[in-house]
């Protein structure tokens, strides 16, 4: 039972990786630490409940890491993804960070496994959970609590008592009724906006109705936006987001990793006029998985189709819904709801493009179409096999990337220029200072432990004096 009179040394907004990661390490500098986690204790953990993995810089290959992923290959991988927006002094001080986390967070409780199979290629530069995110989290609950920690669930932070860039206190709702919480420290660790509508609808307007959250109902994002009216100084693009295509049949929140689909590379995806947008094969499937969310956001309906044959059936991991199949593409477009006439022009176009080469979806290899507009740059085979297959995808929006401005040191910045007294941030609520726009597989989970462990360590050294 929460002592709610008790001033505690660190309070911690949020209950996934990088709110656990911050109250360890703050536990372990010594500091009396509260986890305040607004959903129910069955779903705690936020959008860690659905990851696979995280990305470290490591110097040499290791039992379940296949070669060196050094720093500067880091880098250039998120320079790639960003297009060059992020905060290059602060990106590569988390890569350099990065580099211990696979033991830091081995020695809290987690196990690794060797890389799972399929398209995304990552044995080399990414380290898998042993059971997945849930396994993960569960296991970082249980050090915390190990070490003090103390957990409030159903406790939502509805105000913040800040004064210039000082924490006071926080306002908690939870089922009793409200309750005053002080604390010397506040760790922000709460998420981004993405499953608040009305937000999201301020600035992609109608269509974000058509999108489906991946992750918690529970990020609103109340506590961004209470430390933004604070005058913390914000930081990133509020249309940026880490958005995937994901099966347009999932549910609207919390449909997790298995409604994403990872079959773009080997097939054409068109909207709903039946006709191609983008370059299927422009990039390894690991740095640009996460484009095609938005490119789905921008289609009529924000709806799209991936459509491909036999032999690629059995090549990646599916959905948890099957793919619609038919013997033809006619029949394929009917039961897609699409014109005949056009899905059957544009899989003929596509066919005629395709130079042959020597297919393999793990390298950038040497199939392509010639005179295709847009065209695909690897991986193109005809489509021409019986049964055909297509899966129907939305934009699914893992995180949003607005979030609260930090330094070196995971401290917020205010408005003013100035430097927060004794106010933290970590994980998705401050991940736009990296993630200007773009995605790598596991870069959240990297960001949400590094700065967590840092926040968790600086808001200890305050409040313990």
């Amino acid at each position: 039972m929460v002592d709610w009179s008790k001033t505690w040394d660190v309070l911690v907004v949020g209950g996934g990786n990088a709110a656990l990661c911050a109250a360890i390490s703050a536990a372990r500098g010594g500091a009396s630490v509260l986890v305040l986690e607004a959903a129910p204790r069955f779903y705690r953990g936020g959008n860690t409940r659905h990851t696979r993995n995280m990305r470290c810089a490591h110097d040499a290959a290791t039992d379940i890491l296949t070669g060196p992923y050094t720093e500067e290959e880091f880098w250039d991988d998120l320079l790639r993804v960003t297009g060059g927006r992020t905060d290059e002094q602060l990106a590569r001080f988390m890569i350099a960070e990065s580099k211990p986390m696979l033991t830091w967070i081995a020695e809290q409780g987690v196990r690794w496994q060797p890389s799972l199979g399929g398209t995304l290629s990552l044995g080399r530069t990414n380290s898998f959970f042993l059971g997945g995110g849930r396994a993960m989290l569960n296991a970082l609950y249980l050090t915390a609590e190990s070490l003090g920690v103390e957990v409030a669930y159903d406790a939502e932070v509805v105000a913040l008592d800040i004064d210039g860039g000082t924490f006071r206190q926080a306002t908690v709702k939870r089922p009793d009724g409200n309750h005053i919480l002080r604390a010397r420290a506040l760790v922000a660790a709460a998420g981004g906006f993405e499953s608040n509508f009305d937000w999201l609808r301020e600035h992609w307007g109608s269509p974000a109705d058509n999108f489906l959250i991946r992750g918690t109902p529970y990020n609103k994002g109340k506590v961004l936006r209470l430390l933004l009216d604070a005058g913390v100084e914000a930081i990133g693009d509020p249309t940026q987001c880490h958005a995937v295509a994901i099966d347009a049949r999932a549910p609207k929140f919390d449909g997790g990793i298995i409604t994403r689909l990872d079959c773009v590379v080997f097939g054409i995806v068109v909207n709903k006029d039946a006709v191609r947008f983008y370059d299927e094969g422009e990039d390894v499937w690991p740095k640009r998985y996460a484009i095609w969310g938005r490119l789905v956001a921008a289609q009529p309906d924000q709806i799209a189709y991936i459509v491909f044959d036999a032999p690629s059936l059995g090549m990646f991991m599916p959905s948890l819904y099957p793919a619609i199949g038919a013997a033809s593409i006619r029949e394929l477009a009917g039961k897609l709801g699409l014109d005949p006439d056009a899905l059957e022009r544009t899989v003929n176009d596509f066919n005629a493009a395709v130079r042959p080469g020597s297919f393999d979806h793990t390298i950038l290899d040497d199939c392509r179409t010639e005179g295709l507009t847009p065209p695909k740059s690897h991986w193109a085979r005809r489509i021409e096999k019986p049964p055909f297959y297509a899966y129907p995808v939305r934009p699914g929006i893992t995180f949003t990337y607005l979030g609260t401005r930090v330094n070196r040191d995971a401290r917020m910045r205010m408005a003013d220029g100035s430097d927060a007294a004794n106010m933290f941030a970590a994980g998705e609520i401050m991940a736009g200072n990296v993630l200007g726009q773009g995605y790598a597989a596991g870069m959240g989970m990297t960001i949400g432990s590094v700065f967590g462990r840092i926040a968790g360590r600086e808001a200890a050294i305050g409040a313990r004096g």
